[in-house]
Parts: C-alpha cells; structure tokens; sequence
C-alpha cells in the first residue's frame, strides 16, 4: 500500500473543452470531475444498494441503512460466499445498471474518445467492510481484468460522500504512457493481482470524494484502493467501464460481474425488472469479441500456490476460498493436493 502525497488536479474548468479534456487524459491518464453524477440519483441508488446490504445482514439491525452502518462481525469479501449471496442481488436491480448508462457520465466519455461510446454490460460494484485493510484492492491495471483493448476507461464514484480514511482511490499520473501491462502478482484483494511498487515510480495522488465526484482513467493507469479504515462505515462504490465503437471488447466484459465464480447469469438478473431497454442491449451492435487472456489470472494462482506451499497465510486463505465456493473445480483440486500436503 503506497500512501498518497498529493491531489488530482480538477478538470471541471475544461468541462466544455473536449480537446482539452483529451490533451489531459492522454498526459495524466486522468479526469478529476467535481460534481460530475447527480447526486439525487447517487442518493437513490444507494438507498437501493444499502437496503439488500441491510436485509443481507450486513449492517447494524436498527440503523438507517443509508448510514451504511456495518456489522464488522459480517465481514467478507470477493471471493466469499457469504459476499456473493448479497452481491448478486445488487447485481439484480435495474436501477444499478442504469447507473451505468447516466447520459452525464456517457457524454464525458464520448468527449474523451471523440465518438459514440459503449458502456460495458458487464456493472461493478465495490462493497468494502471496514476493519478489513489486508483485502483492500491493491496496485494494478485494469487492462489485466477487462482486457479488450488498451484504450478502454473506467468511471470510479463513490455512492454517497467517500473522505479518503473510507477508501478512495488514488492512482500515479501519467503511469499509463508506459504503453504496456506491467507484471502482476497474486494478492489479497479484488481481482487478486498486484503490481510490486519497486517496479513503479512517480507521485501517488487522490481526493476526497463528495458524492457526485467521479474520476474517469484509462485501462493501463496504475492504480489501488486506499483502506476503510473508518470504524463502522461501508465503503460503496460504482466501478464501470466504456469504450469506443469500432475497438474490441473481451468475452468476460459481456458476463454478469462475479458470475464466473457464482451460479448466476443475465436472466437471473433481469428477472424483476420493469423495463426491457436495458436487456442485451449490446447484442444491437456488431462488436468484436475477444477472448480472454486467462494468462494473468493463471500467474496469480501459480504463485498462490506456491506461496502456500511455504506456509503464506494469505495464499492458504485464497485457496480455501476458491475450494469452498467450487470444490470440484480444476483449480480447486489442485489446491487441496497442495493444502493436505502441508497439513
């Protein structure tokens, strides 16, 4: 974890400037925008959200669940069953991946690839327990995750006001112009990659975030969560990603997010929902699927494997992870071979 000795620069005064917003973009590998989400939208989606966190058992009997008061007793997290359970629920609500299709955010993207925009079918939320800093997202790209092509953006915005001791991002400017995915290793965390920091260099930055801030990135821009290091507070979050018409998208961003390691799919997901607008709508278009480079992930297991070989606790807990949630799986069976020959 590499802490944060400056601010983003705020690019609101360019708001109206594409070719500007661009220049920024294409020097810093981000936008800051102040205010950019409506934040009465924002509100509603987290009453949303909250409220399955609330019934999910996840926050304190009694308490608003707009508060986001988190039972720390309920702790999980990606990877776990109990996270899941309550995540494909969220996953579920129409209102959700609307969110990801708010003509605001959609407009800022097609001011920075100069054209029509795609939003990604495939919606992410971040549900981060506090008290739980050794599972905070660590340094990466995003690229190792949704692929496709390199010039693909991710939108991050907290659902409610996110200070920096909630967990917001912070990344290093300008670390995407290396034009290349860096080496990731296995960690705890979401998507379970990370860089090692003497292989960076340069000035960690991030903000404090009011409800509505967004910051906008591309996909080799390197990246980490700051920990929840409040004392009771859900960290929630929008994590969703765009790209331009004409450039190729990767098969797993066409997936519910977390569907590859859960039982669920589409028709799950649009089961309650009143309108059909949003239902498959990418399959209108003639894109360019790719398929997935399972390289990335599978250097992450390779060495949790053989971290836990050598005893390595976080290892050993990602592996039983992963044999809990698909014990027939082929990944799983190796991973009991190797966790009974270290007792």
């Amino acid at each position: 974890m590499s802490q944060p000795s400056g601010e983003f620069r705020t690019s609101n005064d360019a708001f109206d400037d594409p070719a500007e917003l661009r220049r920024r973009i294409e020097e810093e590998g981000y936008l800051f925008i102040k205010g950019l989400q409506d934040k009465d939208k924002l509100m509603s989606l987290r009453k949303d959200m909250l409220t399955v966190m609330m019934a999910g058992g996840w926050l304190v009997e009694g308490t608003d669940p707009v508060d986001g008061i988190a039972d720390v007793s309920k702790r999980c997290t990606e990877g776990d069953i109990e996270y899941t359970d309550v995540y494909r629920v969220i996953q579920s609500l129409e209102s959700f991946h609307e969110s990801g299709h708010w003509p605001e955010v959609v407009s800022m993207i097609e001011k920075i690839v100069d054209g029509p925009v795609l939003p990604h079918p495939q919606k992410i939320a971040r549900l981060w327990f506090p008290k739980y800093t050794d599972h905070t997202t660590p340094i990466h790209q995003d690229f190792v995750h949704f692929q496709g092509s390199f010039d693909t953006y991710t939108c991050w915005a907290p659902v409610g006001d996110c200070p920096m001791e909630l967990g917001s991002l912070a990344l290093i400017p300008g670390s995407h112009k290396i034009d290349k995915v860096v080496d990731h290793h296995f960690s705890l965390g979401a998507g379970a990659l990370a860089i090692y920091t003497e292989d960076l260099s340069g000035e960690w930055l991030s903000n404090d975030f009011e409800i509505g801030d967004s910051l906008i990135f591309h996909s080799l821009t390197v990246h980490q969560a700051l920990p929840n290091v409040t004392e009771d507070r859900m960290r929630v979050s929008l994590d969703n990603r765009y790209q331009a018409f004409g450039i190729p998208i990767a098969e797993q961003m066409l997936t519910p997010h977390l569907s590859n390691i859960a039982n669920f799919g589409w028709e799950e997901i649009y089961a309650d929902w009143e309108s059909d607008e949003l239902k498959y709508y990418w399959k209108e278009y003639d894109l360019e699927v790719l398929k997935k480079i399972e390289t990335f992930g599978e250097i992450g297991f390779n060495e949790a494997m053989e971290l836990a070989k050598s005893g390595d606790p976080n290892a050993t807990l990602h592996l039983k992870r992963m044999i809990r949630r698909d014990p027939e799986g082929e990944r799983s069976v190796r991973a009991v071979e190797v966790l009974a020959g270290i007792g």
